[in-house]
């Protein structure tokens, strides 16, 4: 299972990718999966049209087809506005008169396949010096963090678009501290 990160192991990743060539790309692809919950292959799928609306801004709901999807059942990803911002920053610096252009591609423009994508994130993690992280474990951070504040673990599935709880139940990881301030509530 991939390793849940810390928010100094996210701030580790973000100085790590910030000192690569295409860094504000690559941070970017980081925060869907951190702060959006995404799948790294629902985000190699997705195109300018997926997130950006005709007026030229960021969709509060990205729509991912069943085809974009490990389970191939359609769901929506919520953009929260701290990713909004990050997304209309990136999408400032691409064309975007062609909405049917992906949204993120490689140096050599061309779209990143998942497994392509998966592998630039193993290095990445693996040059951060994080060990034991993925791919996955933005996601795995997603659903742990908002678990950590209260939120409903049928939530959780939705929003991660499981269909089983037990699914969900195994990207939550309980730390230390996370114990220690529970019992105080007693």
């Amino acid at each position: 299972m991939a390793k849940t990160l810390t928010p100094n192991e996210i701030d580790q990743m973000l100085r790590y990718i910030a000192t690569k060539k295409m860094g504000y790309r690559d941070r970017v692809i980081f925060l869907m999966t951190v702060w959006g919950g995404m799948r790294i292959k629902e985000v190699a799928c997705l195109c300018i049209r997926d997130v950006m609306n005709d007026d030229g801004t960021i969709k509060g709901e990205i729509r991912l087809t069943p085809e974009m999807t490990k389970g191939r059942h359609a769901r929506v990803v919520f953009v929260a506005q701290k990713l909004k911002v990050e997304l209309a920053r990136y999408l400032a610096s691409r064309p975007t008169h062609y909405p049917d252009l992906p949204l993120f591609h490689s140096v050599s423009g061309r779209a990143f396949s998942a497994n392509l994508l998966a592998q630039h994130f193993y290095w990445l993690y693996k040059s951060a010096g994080l060990s034991g992280a993925s791919s996955h474990s933005g996601r795995k951070t997603f659903l742990t963090t908002l678990a950590n504040k209260g939120i409903s673990i049928h939530v959780l599935a939705s929003l991660a678009g499981h269909r089983n709880i037990a699914v969900t139940n195994r990207y939550l990881t309980a730390n230390d501290d996370l114990k220690r301030n529970a019992v105080e509530l007693v």
